[in-house]
């Protein structure tokens, strides 16, 4: 194995600043076993809950996995062998069991090391596709569910660097696409380039986030060219046939009565501010034959969308098929030239065209607020939904499309969750295409998480879209957590839930909602015994200003506190902004929830001797008016505090010892705490972003620009406050980190400020890793950093 180091700049036993090479360590047993634990295996139902295919995934990759090469275009990361993603997990083993008997079924015929992915189930359900990933390319299986024996499919190497889905159309028919030439051929880095690389803009308005992984220069279009073209198959009984001419494919949707595709190609010039999703484009419908039927729309790229959430690009959007229909598309179009604040009584309009579209389009609806969805329950309902991500809000109204009379259903704050109503259920129409479901004539099928005061407890309600009346048809009862995955026969009240408690590890349930009575279908086995003797609680809590705030407590096992005294204590959080105080004080997730935890959480600490606060409440309120980051740093303290002191108020916890850390978001959260604060004897800040200048057109929740709020971009920085501190600090990131605004060089700069002004302060750069951390190499040491860390200055302090 390649020996891989870890480069640092601050050793634990030593000199005040150096930058030497650490080899990998490993954190204590307990985390290790806990880490490397066998992943539980995920399930996938046939529709009538016949057939349940098992799949277990990959353990961990190795970090000589993520040093394969990769290139990172277009905002794509891109397996250059495969004509694929790069960095995927895969399903490494697969079986099919039967729900009525029992049994477990053995596939035939599948490859040999198996890497699977992208399964889907045909229209009646007989058969399965999904991708195999080799050394040198993707190819495409189906499992004959009967007989079950999979057999390759494919011919031509299946192309996935856009994602195409793979998409039936009868129990015998597939489209796909596939790779035009050999990788191969891909074009070769020149020497010597061609002249500079330029880019001008003449006069127009095109403020972009701060994207990873763009288009640099010429030779960056080409490769892009290469690997994103595609040649579309269509596959009936094995046989491949070629439909069109290769093309730069990003979208493909059959109609529901397949007679025709809705095609979405990408066009030249690519942009290099953008990624490949939001390049120019144009949309058409053509027949099975590839034969272009109507040019529909040739799109801008979104360089030239405005700032501002509630804002859009001045161009049609959403083109889709209304699933419903035979074959009728329906898109959005601004009528406000996508700037929200023109006073209007209606800003977005939804038009329709049906085939055999040589029509003019047909106004739909018209909507106060953005139109996010259009979608056809039967030909004579449809459900349109509105909102304003700014003013955090929902409207869901029935559309009559003969009428166009519009009826408001729901009417809701997004941050409201004891209010959501849930989500419709959602079934095969006659078309064979996933459309919500409608019951006795008139009503829907929500399925819901139930947040409650007394925590979430999942939900099965129906509500008439005429009275608006709603009826709870099942919900979960403590001391379980569970909830519905799939709902089998709508008239018989049969489903498929998923359950567990505090003491049960969550496994699969058949459910007859009418005699409340369930039948276990899996028994899958406890994937981290480690955990077990580790308590859980859910605490609450107020700060200052009223609000109610929360977080799970998590105390190590064994511990007696009348016998060992309050504990140190590590919180870990992520800020999320509401529009009011009330929704920010509701109480999120579940008490009843069986602890696992995946490899980046908090919660291996507990076995280390800390309280663990996890998903401790750190709401940024802003009423009415006021913008939720106008006292921000102020809101991150009060929270801080009143966490703090519940802790020390129960007993269990030391107040004079107590870290906190987050990743992304809560990193940003954890260094301003630190600058502004001395609440924390350490902190820990996984891939944040820290000077708010290096994302200038907005970040998170915030839609100002720098230019119109540099006040709140400069005390929301904590680079602005390095001199300030003095609390130690580490800070990990992903040297390949690929999420818009967490740049490896914002914790780079971060670590040279608070240096620079004599803090005490370790940064680690993590070989390979994008925003979130998968070689077990690396996760491994991440755990041994932070454990070792924190016993320093927080178990430890004063010591």
């Amino acid at each position: 194995m390649r020996k891989i180091f870890i480069f640092i700049s601050l050793f634990y036993a030593g000199t005040a600043f150096a930058q030497e090479p650490v080899s990998y360590q490993l954190p204590p047993k307990d985390i290790v076993d806990l880490v490397l634990a066998t992943p539980t295996s995920t399930v996938s139902f046939d529709g009538k809950g016949t057939w349940m295919l098992v799949m277990d995934r990959s353990s961990m990759p190795g970090v000589e996995e993520l040093a394969q090469p990769e290139l990172r275009i277009a905002g794509l990361r891109i397996n250059p062998n495969t004509a694929g993603p790069s960095r995927s997990t895969y399903v490494v083993r697969l079986l099919l069991k039967n729900v009525t008997t029992g049994a477990e079924l053995p596939i035939a015929g599948l490859p040999a090391n198996l890497k699977a992915g992208n399964f889907e189930w045909s229209p009646a359900d007989s058969k399965i596709a999904f991708t195999h990933t080799h050394n040198n390319g993707i190819d495409l299986y189906i499992i004959d569910v009967k007989n079950h024996r999979a057999s390759k499919a494919n011919k031509q190497p299946v192309n996935l660097v856009l994602g195409n889905s793979i998409l039936w159309t009868n129990e015998n028919t597939l489209w796909y696409t596939t790779q035009p030439r050999p990788v191969s051929q891909a074009p070769k880095l020149p020497l010597v380039p061609k002249g500079p690389v330029v880019q001008e803009n003449l006069g127009k308005v095109a403020a972009s986030p701060t994207y990873q992984d763009l288009i640099k220069n010429p030779y960056d279009e080409s490769l892009f060219a290469f690997y994103a073209t595609t040649q579309l198959v269509k596959n009936m009984n094995g046989v491949e046939a070629p439909i069109g001419v290769p093309a730069i494919y990003s979208e493909i949707d059959p109609s529901p009565d397949n007679n025709y595709l809705l095609i979405r190609k990408i066009d030249r010039p690519f942009s290099y501010l953008v990624t490949a999703g939001g390049f120019n484009s144009t949309v058409s419908i053509t027949d099975l034959q590839g034969k272009q039927v109507k040019e529909i729309i040739k799109l801008p790229s979104r360089e030239l969308s405005p700032t501002g959430y509630d804002n859009v690009l001045n161009a049609p959007r959403g083109h889709s098929w209304l699933d419903a229909e035979p074959a009728t598309i329906v898109w959005v179009e601004p009528l406000d030239s996508g700037m929200i604040k023109k006073k209007m009584d209606f800003h977005d309009a939804a038009y329709t065209l049906k085939a055999p579209f040589n029509a003019s389009p047909q106004l739909l609806v018209k909507t106060a607020m953005r139109l996010n969805n259009v979608e056809a329950v039967t030909p004579g309902l449809y459900l349109v939904t509105e909102g304003s991500r700014v003013k955090h809000v929902q409207k869901i109204s029935t559309l009559n499309p003969a009428t166009g009379e519009l009826k408001e259903l729901i009417n809701r704050s997004t941050d409201d969750a004891y209010g959501d109503p849930g989500s419709p259920i959602r079934s095969k129409n006659k078309f064979g295409r996933s459309a919500v479901q409608l019951v006795n004539g008139t009503q829907l099928l929500m399925n819901g998480i139930g947040a409650s005061p007394g925590g979430d407890l999942p939900f099965l309600r129906s509500l008439d879209i005429v009275t608006k009346e709603t009826k709870e048809l099942w919900r979960a009862v403590a001391p379980y957590y569970e909830y519905i995955t799939k709902v089998l026969d709508a008239d018989k009240m049969m489903v498929v839930t998923n359950r567990q408690s505090v003491t049960e590890p969550p496994n699969y349930f058949l459910r007859d909602l009418k005699t409340n009575t369930s039948k276990a279908i899996t028994n899958f086995p406890d994937p981290q015994p480690g955990l077990r003797g580790i308590v859980k609680q859910k605490i609450s809590y107020k700060r200052q200003d009223g609000v109610d705030l929360s977080a799970d407590l998590y105390l190590p096992k064994g511990y007696n506190k009348e016998k060992d005294g309050p504990l140190p204590v590590f919180m870990w959080a992520y800020p999320r902004e509401f529009k009011s105080a009330s929704d920010a004080a509701q109480v999120r997730g579940s008490k009843y929830t069986f602890t696992r935890i995946g490899s980046g959480s908090s919660i291996f600490l507990a076995t280390q001797g800390f309280a663990v606060m996890d998903n401790t409440d750190f709401p940024i309120v802003g009423e009415g008016d006021k913008q939720p980051n106008d006292n921000f740093v102020e809101q991150l303290t009060w929270s801080a505090e009143a966490a703090i002191r519940k802790i020390a108020e129960m007993g269990v916890g030391d107040s004079t010892r107590v870290g906190v850390g987050g990743h992304s978001y809560g990193a940003f959260m954890t260094s301003n705490l630190l600058a502004h604060t001395k609440l924390f004897k350490a902190g820990i800040a996984r891939s944040g972003a820290y000077n708010r200048s290096l994302t200038p057109f907005g970040f998170q929740n915030e839609e100002r620009t720098y230019w119109q709020a540099p006040d709140v971009y400069f005390k929301m920085s904590p680079f602005s406050y390095a001199n300030q501190i003095k609390t130690p600090l580490l800070m990990l990131h992903g040297e390949a980190d690929n999420n818009p605004g967490t740049f490896p060089i914002q914790s780079e700069r971060l670590y040279n400020a608070i240096k620079g002004h004599g803090g005490t302060v370790r940064f680690v750069l993590l070989p390979f890793e994008s925003h979130g951390y998968t070689a077990k190499e690396n996760v491994l040491h991440m755990l041994w950093e932070m454990n070792t860390w924190l016993t320093k200055y927080v178990k430890n302090a004063g010591k």
